[in-house]
């Protein structure tokens, strides 16, 4: 297996990227190697500075670098030897089974959708983001910012491709999808959102329990927690400010230090074709980490590969 890393992405790169590329190399599963795609020079420096020693770091090359303020669309077509497009690039060839990125999040999905593309039949990927639970454990949260509009059919999809992830990569086996709204009665929200509920209800491959409420969202009511990426990504910030807050008052709990980014890495893109982590811009070596191990634990069970098979069926 072999996870591509953008060495030049986010606010701190590449320094941070190629220690947290160091750390992840250590836990990794034996068989698997990172690309780490950046200015060659510049990146094999600092692997040597940081006395990297092992065999299962690649450098791959890239002349050029997305900087985070510019415009997606612009930079890739300028860009074309940027560390992003190499990283799509190898994830297009299948010569990498995940990329990851901390980079422009805007340029990141742009990619996604020009240069892997989305599955056929999926109308609009969404980003997700993991959700801790009072019992134990995550629960998955989409869309969190890449559609702030969305019909009945997206969100229903949405249900769809949380199901598939939470079954084969969070392992629950049969996992409860609800739809965020403002009360639990069917009849509740707005025209779109009561669309899509009778969507989700109808839909018989998937375990949907109805609506839930925001104070639901760290219960084990609902395992896939549906919405657009406008609510989402308020919901998102919000539990990360929680987490600032008690980590600035000195409170610390295992359960509320899973609100902090690191904990997971990077928040996927689901429904193109490959899997692909967008990591936080603040990145640290422990966050970038965890986003290479969640790449490696989507790629090893092939969960494209399974929203592909559902989607052309």
């Amino acid at each position: 297996m072999r996870i591509a890393l953008d060495a030049m992405g986010g606010d701190y790169a590449p320094e941070a990227i190629v220690k947290g590329a160091i750390l992840a190399a250590q836990e990794i599963d034996e068989g698997t190697s990172l690309l780490l795609i950046g200015k060659e020079d510049v990146v094999s420096s600092l692997l040597k500075e940081y006395g990297y020693t092992g065999n299962n770091i690649t450098v791959v090359n890239a002349s050029q670098v997305i900087e985070m303020g510019e415009h997606p669309t612009k930079a890739l077509t300028q860009k074309t030897d940027s560390s992003i497009s190499i990283g799509y690039g190898l994830l297009k060839m299948q010569k990498a089974d995940a990329f990851c990125s901390a980079g422009n999040t805007g340029a990141m999905l742009v990619g996604s959708m020009f240069s892997v593309k989305a599955i056929e039949g999926i109308l609009r990927p969404p980003i997700a983001n993991f959700v801790p639970k009072l019992g134990g454990g995550y629960g998955i949260m989409l869309d969190v910012g890449a559609n702030a509009d969305c019909k009945p059919e997206v969100l229903e999809q949405f249900g769809m491709l949380g199901y598939i992830y939470a079954k084969y990569v969070l392992e629950i086996p049969n996992p409860k999808v609800g739809l965020m709204n403002l009360g639990e009665e069917e009849g509740k929200g707005t025209t779109v959102i009561q669309a899509a509920y009778q969507r989700l209800k109808a839909n018989t491959s998937l375990n949907f329990i109805g609506n839930i409420e925001g104070r639901d969202l760290f219960n084990d009511k609902a395992d896939v927690i549906v919405c657009d990426g406008y609510t989402g990504n308020i919901i998102l910030k919000m539990a990360e400010s929680i987490y600032d807050i008690l980590n600035h008052k000195g409170i610390h709990d295992p359960f509320f230090d899973k609100f902090n980014y690191e904990a997971e890495g990077g928040s996927p893109i689901l429904g193109v074709n490959g899997n692909v982590v967008i990591g936080h811009g603040v990145s640290s070596p422990t966050a970038v980490k965890h986003m290479v191990l969640q790449a490696q634990k989507m790629a090893s069970t092939k969960v494209w590969e399974r929203f592909k098979k559902h989607y052309s069926e």
